[in-house]
């Protein structure tokens, strides 16, 4: 059988070369991740939304390591909720985030303007609709990939579109597509479950749903995905595809991306 996805334990850590990625499973569903530099051992942290959690993840795992900022990728409370609580523990901290309604942003990103934490350079990449300021974040240590998507695609799906249009989306969902396909992609919300169920609804012949599904009923944390996956299990960054736009459109027909995509995302608000 094809393997489409890593075989690892709940909340593992990846550990080749020098960068180390954590996740820290915060509230009800949500993740926050440890992005460390083991050679210069300086860490940040995505989206800190339970700053206890965050600290006692790297003081129990990492106590050699120096946190020196946050990546935040959007305004919402259950990600940025977390900052001014985390500044005032840690002043010292570098906060930021795509706009000035972060939170504790003290520092507003621009796109692709490299963030150093340590040795490690992290791309901001823009990519608005879900909030018009979220952001991505892209680290590429030789070939060693990772990207933290927040609420802009989740494992085999994507944030509602509450600020932006479908076009905005998009644009925002080929942005991470575009990345090298074997980027390890962290996501902001452990949804992976109810998105595959809605996945195999538009395209009930697709194995590698159908795989993916059975493989994340038995895992319980299902982060990371990868870019690869996602063009093969994610309905909404598989818009253009035959199949998905004949359940969607009907037999015969056609439409753009961005109408396709506008489409499915009615259809998955709606879906029980």
């Amino acid at each position: 059988m094809l393997r489409l996805f890593p075989a690892r334990r709940a909340f593992s850590t990846c550990t080749p070369r020098k960068m180390i990625v954590k996740p820290v499973p915060c509230l009800q569903d949500n993740y926050s991740y440890l992005l460390l530099d083991e050679k210069t051992q300086q860490a940040a942290v995505v989206d800190p939304v339970e700053p206890s959690k965050v600290l006692a993840a790297l003081k129990e795992s990492y106590p050699q390591y120096k946190l020196t900022a946050i990546l935040t990728t959007h305004h919402h409370w259950d990600h940025a909720g977390g900052n001014k609580k985390l500044l005032k523990e840690k002043p010292d901290l570098t906060c930021y985030g795509g706009s000035e309604n972060v939170e504790g942003a003290n520092h507003i990103v621009r796109n692709k303007e490299p963030i150093a934490v340590g040795d490690l350079q992290v791309l901001p990449l823009k990519t608005p609709c879900h909030t018009m300021d979220h952001v991505c974040y892209y680290v590429d240590d030789n070939g060693q990939r990772a990207v933290f998507t927040g609420d802009c695609v989740f494992s085999s799906g994507c944030g509602r579109f509450f600020e932006g249009t479908a076009s905005d989306m998009w644009n925002s969902l080929s942005t991470v597509a575009e990345l090298p396909d074997d980027t390890n992609m962290y996501f902001g919300h452990e949804y992976t479950m109810a998105n595959l169920k809605f996945a195999e609804h538009i395209e009930p012949d697709n194995e590698a749903i159908r795989q993916k599904k059975q493989w994340a009923q038995h895992v319980g944390c299902t982060t990371p995905s990868t870019i690869r996956n996602e063009k093969l299990t994610n309905p909404f960054m598989r818009v253009q595809e035959p199949s998905v736009q004949e359940r969607v459109l009907g037999a015969g027909k056609t439409a753009s991306a961005e109408e396709v995509l506008g489409i499915v995302r009615q259809m998955k608000d709606n879906f029980k």
